[in-house]
């Protein structure tokens, strides 16, 4: 390399390093803990700030009214009861206050490491994102929709809200991790579904509307007969003042018809078409609707009970989860039969938001309570339980603890089937590459026509750009403890890492690096532009080259120890990669992360794929990853290296040594190499054998799998 230019690429280095240290100078971010304080200012008076709760880590918001004590709401920090990982591996967390009916008076973001708010699209779209739950109700199902959708809130059960162009995945992990979080302290304070997330439980199925009699209802389960004995009761108030009370009579003290009004059978059967259709327009998305019918020596609602209201002598519960049962106020007849006449009944609701599992069994609980004495009447009671579980015929199980990833795959199943034909073509492309080499005019078109694939529909369209963030973001979670479940959230990544971890043990990392990146693709095209318009490449002495290949594994070797042991720094370091600005943002952004991505891509004008070879942290990952190939998939014969030097000299990556053999770590499976080995016009010991020289002798890859190893 002559001295200008090597002085000409220590300017540019130095360039780059001067762009880079403007980044760093923004230094770490910062979390911190929301003190008594800073809480209380953000609750003047008239509102009160209670002392935390020894139990669970929220703060009870108090209002004086009169000579009362108002509780307002609960204030706690998202952190602290869900802490789920963002795409940086590091929890966001927001500061919630929960009113006393389950609705969200205030949602703040106190910290979040999410790459692409970070001085991508700013933390604004973040902030305007948490704002719209204000107002909302867990009792609500609050879904994330795109951008451009219409956010909707007509109807009171379900909800949606707008999301974040290019920032899916990371928005609906702050929806997790504030549901999740709200709905431990809603479990815990405002008695909602004890250790159960309302969406997560088994489903009622509408696909069966069968017309039964009583009897067939009986049958088939649908209507569940529970008596409770007179001499149950009689045990029960033994030795206490209830003793002997109305124990004299007929077997049954009282007896019970429970039915689930949701199930489309029984709901029609006993309500008619006319009473389904007003059910159903009286419950929300989520609600149940219990029927009980009593007869006999007791009443189950009392003469005190006010229609609309919780009965105070019937409950119900679902293992250790108490649910609220409330009178509908349903006049609709129902279809009893004549020896029922008479008989009290009720249909009662339970909320969706309370977690009632529909596939498990119920305890309804009845209260008998007895007293003794007129002016000071002296009372006891007693409670007895009546079982109910729904035939497994009528109910669908639950689908797990993933709703939300499930969900998003769901919607993106459109892109994961262009994305998953994309990849098995380019699978058989690499394995079998004798058809595409065959010409160099096929080659070049075939492999061009990929990277634009890969650059408009897997980077721009999809942000399906890996990146190192993800592999500093699994180190991170796993030092934690934390799921690595925030990775569902993103398929199309997700998708491409297992691609990506196939193609690591069969071909190294070039599949990835030379295929499959948005930005190397990006790079390479500007490559091609640039010898279009004959701009001068430089080609670094090999030794040069081979120093400043070391480079990217110092990168990656500080980013590894950031995401180990100084976290907060690691979401300024990792901005060494282009990837976000350039792709995921499209070079919107401020301008010394634009001037450093631009840079970049121009150096590919002149150094082909400078930064993929030099400095890239996520290609010294692959390479070293690669180390798990397992044989030398490209063949060689014995004039390669001596004398035989075409396939070194035609490799811009340089990934081919003086002797012939393939430096696999810097191999970026670009076919150049193949295309020649296996072309008479250009192979040279080819060529020699065809003017008469000696045989050739071939080096199939299986045979040597060992060689070309990278040093």
């Amino acid at each position: 390399m002559t001295r200008p230019l090597a002085a000409w690429c220590r300017r540019l280095l130095m360039t780059l390093a001067g762009s880079l240290c403007l980044l760093l100078a923004t230094g770490p971010a910062s979390a911190g803990v929301m003190t008594r304080e800073q809480l209380q200012a953000l609750f003047p008076s008239p509102l009160m700030l209670g002392e935390r709760d020894a139990a669970l880590p929220v703060w009870p918001v108090f209002k004086q009214e009169a000579t009362a004590t108002v509780l307002v709401a609960y204030v706690f920090e998202s952190i602290d009861l869900a802490p789920v990982p963002g795409f940086s591996g590091t929890p966001l967390n927001l500061l919630v206050a929960l009113d006393a009916q389950g609705s969200f008076m205030d949602v703040r973001v106190l910290s979040h490491h999410e790459p692409v708010f970070l001085d991508g699209l700013g933390p604004a779209p973040l902030f305007r994102f948490v704002e719209q739950y204000r107002g909302l109700s867990l009792k609500q199902s609050i879904k994330v929709g795109s951008e451009h959708g219409r956010a909707s809130r007509t109807n009171s059960a379900n909800v949606t809200i707008d999301g974040v162009a290019k920032a899916t995945a990371s928005v609906r992990i702050v929806n997790q991790s504030l549901l999740a979080a709200s709905l431990k302290v809603a479990r815990a304070k405002l008695g909602y579904a004890a250790g159960r997330d309302p969406e997560l439980v088994g489903r009622v199925r509408t696909d069966r509307a069968d017309t039964l009699g009583w009897q067939g209802l009986l049958a088939a389960g649908l209507v569940q007969h529970v008596r409770l004995p007179r001499r149950d009761v009689a045990q029960a108030f033994a030795g206490t003042v209830g003793e002997d009370m109305a124990d004299a009579g007929p077997e049954a003290y009282m007896d019970f018809w429970l039915a689930h009004l949701g199930v489309p059978s029984a709901g029609r059967s006993l309500l008619g078409d006319s009473g389904w259709r007003h059910l159903q327009s009286r419950l929300d998305t989520g609600d149940h609707a219990l029927l009980v019918v009593a007869r006999g020596d007791d009443s189950f609602i009392g003469e005190a009970f006010v229609r609309g209201a919780v009965p105070d002598r019937l409950g119900l519960r679902q293992g250790d989860l108490p649910l609220e049962l409330r009178d509908l106020d349903l006049d609709d007849p129902l279809a009893l039969p004549p020896e029922l006449n008479g008989a009290e009944s009720k249909v009662f609701r339970v909320y969706g938001a309370a977690g009632l599992d529909p596939s498990q069994p119920l305890a309804f609980r009845f209260r008998v309570t007895r007293s003794k004495g007129i002016v000071y009447p002296e009372r006891v009671s007693r409670d007895f339980t009546l079982p109910f579980a729904l035939p497994a015929a009528y109910v669908t199980a639950p689908e797990g603890d993933a709703k939300s990833w499930r969900s998003i795959w769901a919607a993106r199943a459109a892109e994961l089937g262009v994305l998953g034909a994309a990849l098995l073509l380019l699978a058989l492309m690499l394995a079998r590459p004798a058809w595409l080499v065959r010409s160099p005019r096929r080659l070049a078109w075939g492999r061009n026509a990929f990277l634009g694939f890969t650059l408009v529909f897997v980077g721009w369209h999809a942000q399906g750009q890996l990146s190192i963030v993800n592999l500093t973001a699994l180190l991170q979670a796993l030092r934690a403890g934390h799921s690595l479940g925030f990775f569902l959230y993103d398929p199309v990544t997700l998708v491409l890492w297992g691609f990506v971890a196939f193609t690591l043990v069969v071909w190294g990392r070039g599949t990835f690096c030379g295929w499959l990146c948005p930005f190397g693709a990006l790079q390479d095209l500007v490559s091609q532009l640039a010898a279009r318009l004959k701009l001068p490449r430089w080609r670094l002495h090999r030794r040069v080259d081979a120093r400043l290949k070391r480079v990217k594994y110092a990168v990656l070797g500080l980013l590894v120890g950031s995401a180990l042991f100084a976290p907060a720094w690691t979401d300024t370091l990792v901005e060494v990669e282009p990837f976000k600005t350039a792709v995921t943002l499209g070079f919107v952004r401020a301008w010394p992360y634009v001037a450093w991505a631009a840079a970049l891509t121009a150096l590919s004008a002149f150094v082909y794929k400078g930064y993929c070879r030099y400095l890239c942290p996520l290609g010294a990952g692959l390479a070293v990853l690669g180390l798990a190939r397992r044989w030398a998939w490209i063949a060689r014969r014995t004039e390669c290296g001596t004398p035989c030097q075409t396939c070194r000299h035609r490799c811009d990556y340089q990934a081919i040594r003086p002797d012939g053999a393939v430096h696999y770590a810097e191999c970026f499976q670009c076919l150049d190499c193949v295309a020649i080995h296996d072309d008479p016009a250009r192979c040279a010991p080819l060529i020699a054998q065809a003017r008469g020289g000696r045989r050739i002798v071939p080096i199939h890859p299986i045979a040597q799998p060992t060689r070309g190893a990278p040093a």
